[in-house]
């Protein structure tokens, strides 16, 4: 069962090509501190400064990718109803964009989590894990020391 998280940090180092944010449970009511979960995950410094940019309500003159995937969604008559980090391999998460369609249809569309963090933040839509992906975080060592290359860039995608 997905797990509710929130976006609890970024942490943007412009000399270095890799930056972190984390998630981090939402709290339930009486859910003690000490029991709230987190985790980071190192994205790339064109994702994290889109990401802080809709976080600080920054405006651009024109649409970057992000933007025109929501227009395109939007004006398709599809609504972006969540997003979901879904799985963890090779210290290397996957996620999808939860979109209803304009026939009502739940279209679970394959993305990076950082480019669906960035367009789940500007569209204000909730953030979720799936339980095995906390379970597997947790116990991976090199997301604890914020050496993982989850969500890296692959040479395909440079």
């Amino acid at each position: 069962m997905p797990v509710r998280m929130e976006l609890s940090r970024i942490l943007i180092r412009e000399l270095n090509d890799m930056q972190l944010i984390e998630l981090r449970e939402v709290a339930s009511n009486g859910a003690d501190q000490a029991d709230i979960r987190s985790f980071p995950i190192v994205i790339g410094l064109p994702e994290a400064t889109a990401i802080e940019r809709r976080l600080k309500g920054i405006q651009i003159k024109r649409p970057q990718t992000h933007d025109l995937l929501a227009s395109v969604i939007g004006n398709m008559g599809g609504e972006l109803v969540s997003i979901t980090i879904n799985d963890l391999s090779d210290h290397t998460f996957f996620a999808t964009l939860d979109v209803k369609a304009a026939d009502g249809q739940l279209l679970h569309i394959d993305s990076r989590p950082s480019d669906a963090i960035a367009l789940g933040v500007a569209e204000g839509v909730p953030i979720y894990v799936e339980e095995h992906v906390l379970e597997a975080a947790s116990k991976d060592p090199e997301l604890d020391t914020g050496t993982s290359d989850g969500d890296h860039l692959d040479e395909d995608d440079e």
